[in-house]
């Protein structure tokens, strides 16, 4: 897998907004590492430490006022898988961005940590609102 975004520069980017995500009360589970030289099924490694030749890295996020929720994992090839369930979903209303209440967001071409850091803000507005 090609080598085309930086993820520890990500984790850095994630790791700065944190203690606004904190601060709007919403719930920030620790960062997940899959390494591509681990044995299969790569294990998911909350200690980066632990990670050799880092392949992905995954970031959970939930609102419990709202029950909101946004799962990202970041591929170093470019790419992220991104689940969510939009700000009170219950409701069954659509989106700000005409998207279903829950769901999968399409997310290819990402060609740098600013790239991702630029989409994770316009999908935390999309799914949480403001």
């Amino acid at each position: 897998m090609d080598h085309v975004v930086d993820l520890d520069d990500a984790a850095a980017r994630i790791a700065a907004r944190t203690p606004r995500w904190r601060a709007a009360r919403l719930t920030v589970s620790p960062l997940t590492w899959r390494d591509r030289l681990a044995p299969w099924s790569q294990p998911l490694e909350t200690d980066r430490s632990r990670v050799v030749d880092p392949e992905s890295v995954g970031l959970r996020l939930a609102d419990p006022l709202t029950c909101g929720e946004l799962e990202v994992v970041l591929f170093r090839g470019g790419w992220a898988d991104v689940d969510y369930l939009a700000a009170d979903w219950e409701d069954g209303a659509p989106t700000a961005e005409g998207r279903e209440p829950g769901g999968t967001i399409p997310a290819q071409g990402i060609t740098s940590a600013a790239d991702f850091e630029a989409r994770l803000i316009g999908w935390m507005g999309d799914v949480f609102g403001g």
